[in-house]
């Protein structure tokens, strides 16, 4: 579904001789839920060669599948861009969901286990095209219409898929990301990123965060310091407080004692 259209998009800005990126963002919350967003837009010389495409765009498979869509929407500078979203509930729907969006994002996988107290979230995938176009044609298209669609007026246009598609992906994790098994760029909003190659390499997608008990409590210790703090503040307190009551008990009682009587002479 996804990858079709995603293939007929980067056929027709290749056979332009034009461009098209690609986005995603897989954002992973702390219970293991998440969503997946897609966001493909397509450079003003696209639209200009294929006025049409916002209408050739067959998105009713997608929003069958569950994916919400926002667009076909034009932009200011003649583009037009889509963007599909969908949320999931576990890793092996999240893996699911990464799969359905094809090439260049291939083999992805996101895995989440328990071990002790701690939680580990990882994400690994291959990133790129290695066939290059071909790559975007599966094999049932291939069967349908006995090779890869435009493979010789894409070949006569002398497009690659480097000046033909910009790719890249993000990723959001809870707890803390373990650097020696993430290849990703941190970004400034603690988001990972990855830009996928299109000269033919492949590149691995690797990220782990391992989620710890109170990691996403960052208040509770200084809250329990100030608790502490307040508890021996009041336990002094009343400690006074009660040493001050039995001394004025004890003056008024010494106060009140009756005098012995004086004797008579």
């Amino acid at each position: 579904m996804i990858r079709r259209v995603l293939a007929l998009c980067v056929c027709v800005a290749a056979l332009a001789g034009c461009r098209v990126d690609l986005s995603v963002v897989v954002t992973v919350e702390s219970d293991g839920t998440g969503t997946i967003t897609l966001v493909a837009t397509a450079d003003a010389e696209v639209v200009a060669a294929v006025p049409t495409l916002a209408d050739e765009l067959a998105t009713d498979d997608i929003v069958a599948a569950g994916w919400t869509i926002e667009g076909p929407t034009s932009l200011p500078d003649g583009g037009l861009t889509i963007t599909l979203s969908r949320g999931f509930t576990s890793d092996a729907e999240a893996t699911n969901l990464l799969n359905s969006l094809g090439p260049p994002f291939n083999q992805m996988a996101m895995t989440r286990y328990t071990s002790g107290d701690d939680t580990t979230t990882r994400l690994t995938g291959l990133l790129g095209l290695p066939d290059g176009f071909e790559t975007f044609a599966d094999e049932d298209l291939i069967a349908a219409v006995g090779s890869v669609p435009f493979a010789e007026q894409i070949a006569a246009s002398g497009a690659t898929p480097e000046s033909s598609i910009g790719a890249v992906i993000r990723t959001a994790l809870p707890g803390r990301i373990d650097g020696a098994q993430t290849n990703g760029t941190q970004l400034d909003d603690n988001q990972l990123e990855w830009r996928v190659p299109m000269d033919g390499t492949m590149l691995d997608w690797r990220a782990v965060a391992v989620q710890s008990p109170g990691d996403d409590r960052w208040w509770a210790r200084p809250l329990s310091v100030i608790a502490l703090v307040g508890l021996v503040a009041w336990m002094a307190f009343m400690t006074l407080f009660i040493g001050y009551v039995m001394w004025a008990r004890w003056q008024r009682t010494h106060r009140r004692r009756p005098q012995p009587p004086r004797p008579v002479r």
